[in-house]
């Protein structure tokens, strides 16, 4: 479970970065089973959907994603390691919005005939996608670079999930794509000088638009009462916990210099993130992780502290299957810790009814 840091970005052509190599933390992109999709019944919570997508008819950020004159300088002082960090941070966040537009946008196209509710909500969430992903591409032009979207789509692999899923994955991606925006922009609110480049002064209204695509999705689970109250979907929702909450930390922790450069501490704001990520998840998951146990960081450290190992290895220079061997202790060890996470005791939600929304 190692992500390689880039080295100075390679270029398809004048100007246009070479996609960041595909690893299991990098974003993915989706498909699922649209005739699936399309046979859910949505009456048992047909009236908040129906509420839901009146907020997204309402477009409350058409006008927001308008670059204004704090854009129009020269952003060559921003040289170096940070540079490179934070056109890191706008091609993965580029990519994660990509990815969201591209399958919002398929579900819509395929839903169409079939559960029009569904096709407009998802038609219109893909909007809010593509102008997230358009103008993070867009703040990359400032520093010379940008993605060519359109090979993008081409070029990666796409991950079949079902839609029970997709609807735990998309929803807590949105949910916790809500909690670092926010946290982001009320630490840079209060310290303005740690303000590097003028995107973050957007994240509180973009924010929102994640919330309420969280919300969706929060709606759509409760439309299908098997989601949700099983044995098994007790399962599979502290799997994509873990997942979702393993792989930022591990992408974060392994770039924390652009962190410090906003004046936060990677460890810090994760742990932040996830605690609230997890305490809203339990809103609608049957279970949440117990991220409180002294032990969940402590493992999470663990991989930390391995994939720099990994890291190390795969920028020596000895032969690869020297390299193989010397790895696969550190990726068993990964895996056991992250077997040991997903064994925790889980918190049963029941317990937390009553929590405010």
């Amino acid at each position: 479970m190692v992500d390689s840091l880039q080295k100075p970005a390679e270029e398809l052509r004048a100007g246009v970065k070479v996609p960041a190599k595909e690893t299991i933390l990098t974003p993915r992109f989706y498909t699922t089973d649209f005739d699936e999709m399309a046979r859910m019944n949505l009456s048992p919570n047909e009236t908040e959907l129906k509420a839901l997508l009146e907020e997204f008819r309402a477009d409350y950020n058409r006008h927001h994603f308008v670059r204004d004159e704090q854009f129009e300088q020269s952003w060559d002082h921003i040289d170096g390691e940070t540079r490179r960090l934070f056109i890191e941070f706008l091609e993965r966040s580029c990519t994660a919005e990509f990815s969201g537009f591209l399958l919002y946008k398929e579900l819509s196209r395929r839903l169409k005939n079939k559960n029009p509710l569904l096709a407009e909500c998802f038609s219109l969430m893909s909007r809010d996608e593509a102008r997230h992903a358009g103008f993070l591409n867009k703040a990359m032009s400032d520093f010379k670079l940008s993605l060519d979207l359109g090979f993008l789509t081409k070029s990666r692999k796409y991950t079949f999930f079902k839609p029970k899923f997709i609807f735990y994955a998309t929803y807590l991606s949105e949910k916790i794509g809500y909690w670092r925006y926010i946290t982001i922009y009320r630490h840079l609110e209060s310290h303005p000088e740690n303000c590097i480049y003028p995107i973050f002064r957007f994240f509180e209204n973009w924010c929102q638009d994640e919330n309420r695509h969280g919300d969706f999705f929060d709606a759509l689970m409760r439309s299908q009462p098997q989601v949700l109250n099983d044995w098994r979907a007790r399962l599979w929702c502290r799997f994509f916990l873990l997942s979702v909450f393993a792989t930022m930390y591990l992408n974060d922790i392994q770039r924390s210099g652009f962190y410090a450069t906003l004046g936060l501490d990677a460890r810090e704001y994760d742990i932040h993130v996830i605690q609230k990520t997890n305490e809203t998840a339990g809103r609608v998951f049957p279970v949440i992780l117990d991220v409180e146990a002294p032990q969940f960081y402590q493992r999470l450290d663990g991989c930390v502290q391995n994939n720099a190992k990994l890291t190390a290895i795969a920028n020596s220079n000895k032969p690869k299957v020297i390299q193989f061997f010397q790895k696969l202790p550190l990726y068993a060890s990964n895996a056991w810790q992250l077997l040991r996470l997903y064994l925790l005791k889980p918190v049963d939600t029941a317990s937390l009814q009553g929590t405010v929304r």
